[in-house]
This record gives structure tokens, sequence and C-alpha cells, in this order.
């Protein structure tokens, strides 16, 4: 009875802190980048440019759309016809067990982060862990004339249920914070994301693994078991 009550205080607690108390979420990412540009050029133009395993990915598109504003405020710019340089972004996004969840609580057959307890009048209940998010993407910059890779950068963040692709679109900014001159070694790099992509209470039904929004690149591991 004690660890249901301990699970309830700890899903309304979190619901608060999702609930949009303030206006805005502090996305924390930590970012490691690697430079060999020490400044950019008078055109620093680019053009996305993709690995054969990319080119077949029906969603890379929309993640190119979100590394696109990121890349121009680093001051990089779009020019398919003439670029100076070629960028290669990528994202990965798996779902895995709530670090929030009661691991006294035995899990049933209803799949992951759902579990079945006793509430404190004695009959059963289930209930689901909040959705929990590791997402990792990734950006590197080559010279078109010589093939070098220039620039590499990654940014990793892993937190609850937040809409995808405003996620994403915070990471790729954290990515890139500091080019073409990054500080050396991994860093942590806060985006505030405002809070209307940000989930407040998600119910039952938004809480199971199949209706957890999906992200822009396909290439998502399926959810962790135990």
């Amino acid at each position: 009875m004690k660890s249901a009550l301990r699970s309830i205080a700890f899903a309304g607690a979190l619901a608060l802190l999702l609930a949009g108390c303030a206006s805005t979420y502090r996305l924390g990412n930590t970012v490691q980048s690697f430079s060999g540009l020490p400044s950019l050029p008078a055109s620093p133009t680019y053009r996305f440019e993709r690995l054969p395993s990319q080119a077949a990915q029906p969603g890379h598109e929309q993640l190119e759309a979100l590394a696109d504003p990121a890349l121009f405020k680093a001051g990089l710019r779009r020019d398919d016809a003439s670029p100076r340089f070629s960028v290669q972004v990528s994202a990965q996004i798996t779902q895995v067990l709530s670090p929030w969840g009661d691991p006294w609580m035995s899990p049933y057959g209803w799949g992951p982060g759902w579990r079945h307890g006793w509430g404190p009048w004695g009959p059963p209940y289930a209930y689901a862990d909040p959705p929990w998010y590791i997402r990792e993407v990734g950006v590197i910059v080559r010279d078109v004339a010589s093939n070098k890779v220039v620039y590499e950068t990654h940014a990793h963040n892993d937190g609850p249920w937040l809409d995808q692709r405003t996620a994403l679109a915070a990471m790729f900014d954290a990515a890139l914070q500091g080019f073409p001159n990054p500080p050396p070694g991994p860093r942590r790099v806060d985006i505030l994301v405002g809070d209307s992509h940000v989930a407040a209470a998600p119910s039952a039904a938004a809480s199971a693994p199949q209706s957890a929004a999906p992200a822009p690149s396909p290439q998502q591991p399926a959810p962790a078991t135990r």
C-alpha cells in the first residue's frame, strides 16, 4: 500500500512539473563538438547531404527542416546550387522505462511501462509510468571541395514526454551552440522550450508506447522491455 501511495505521489508531482506552472520547459542537453574550422568563410553556404541509408527514409526531409533554423542561427546559409559545405543530420529516439517507475510494483503483460498494483482500499488498479525518452541528434559538416569533415557535433538528452519535433529542433540548436569554435569536451547546454509543447499530464492511453509521438526520422528503436 505504501508503495502504491508513493507511486501516486510521484505521478502527481510529475504532473505538476509538466503542467506548465512556468511558461517554459528547460530542455537539458549534453553536447560535444569537434571543429577543424577556425572561422566561417566569407560565403558560408551549404546543402544537405544524405547517406545511402538515409536516402530511403521518408521522414529525413522533415528532420532536415528541423535542423535548418539552427544552422541559420549558427551562420550557415542554404544554397543547393553553390554550396561551400555539405551537412548531414541524424536523430535517434528510444523510449525506455521511466526512472520514476516504482521498482517494487510488478509489471504485467500490458506493454512496457504498464503496471498493476493494489489501491488503498484493496481492489487492484492499473496505471502507466510516465513515458521517458533518450534522444540524440548529430550534425556533420564537410568541405565540398576537399570532402573533409570540418565540424562534428552531437547532443544527447533524456527526459519525459515532449513533442518530438520541438525536442529535436531544440537539440539541434543546442548541438550548434558555439559554432564554429565550441569549447572542448562535453558540456551542458540548456534550451528553453515553450510549455505549449510539453504534455501536461499524459493519460493512460497517451502513456502507452503505441500512442507516443513518432520522431520525424524513422530511425526509432523499439521500446525497451524488462
